[in-house]
């Protein structure tokens, strides 16, 4: 397996993968989408939307992460907005289907062994946040983390780092965790 040397639970979560195909590029920039304080937890490749990439699962949410030559995409759950989670096997491969706020994404092609115990973990965070919170749905991001990270996101614009589009779609994420 390759060596990343990102960032020690990033690592060590790319290790456990079966194959890193279609998912390196994902794996040196995902610090980049972290919130601050965000730990990733495990990792699974899969094909969500447009392309190959990244399926994340950290101690706050649930992320697909996709880094192309010519676009990126990041769409995130929060586990707070999470109702339900399937997992659909194959021989080889299968499919994770998240529904979230009256939503359904399907990450499909990932190994059957990674996409699994992904969705198994998913599954039993879902149960202990619902036990936790008497069957409720938990707040998704304390306000001065939202704070925090409305701030990151007004220095990537001013940098240059993300443009207008980009900033004002994160701003609404960021907003709609609340």
């Amino acid at each position: 397996m390759a060596k990343f040397d990102v960032r020690p639970d990033i690592d060590a979560a790319a290790e456990k993968l079966q194959s890193t195909f279609g998912a390196k590029r994902e794996i040196q920039r995902l610090p980049e989408i972290l919130w601050e304080g965000e730990t990733v937890e495990m990792l699974a490749t899969g094909m969500y939307g447009k392309g190959n990439g990244l399926v994340v699962m950290t101690d706050q949410r649930l992320i697909f992460f996709m880094h192309g030559m010519m676009s990126q995409q990041v769409e995130d759950f929060p586990y707070g907005r999470i109702s339900s989670v399937q997992w659909a096997g194959g021989m080889l491969t299968g499919a994770l289907i998240v529904f979230a706020s009256g939503n359904k994404a399907e990450i499909k092609q990932m190994p059957k062994e990674q996409g699994k115990a992904l969705a198994d973990a998913l599954r039993a965070r879902l149960a202990d946040a619902g036990a936790v919170s008497g069957g409720s749905t938990a707040p998704a991001a304390p306000a001065a983390d939202v704070a925090s990270r409305l701030q990151t996101l007004d220095q990537l614009r001013a940098s240059g780092a993300i443009t207008d589009e980009e900033y004002r779609d994160r701003r609404a994420k960021i907003l709609d965790s609340l």
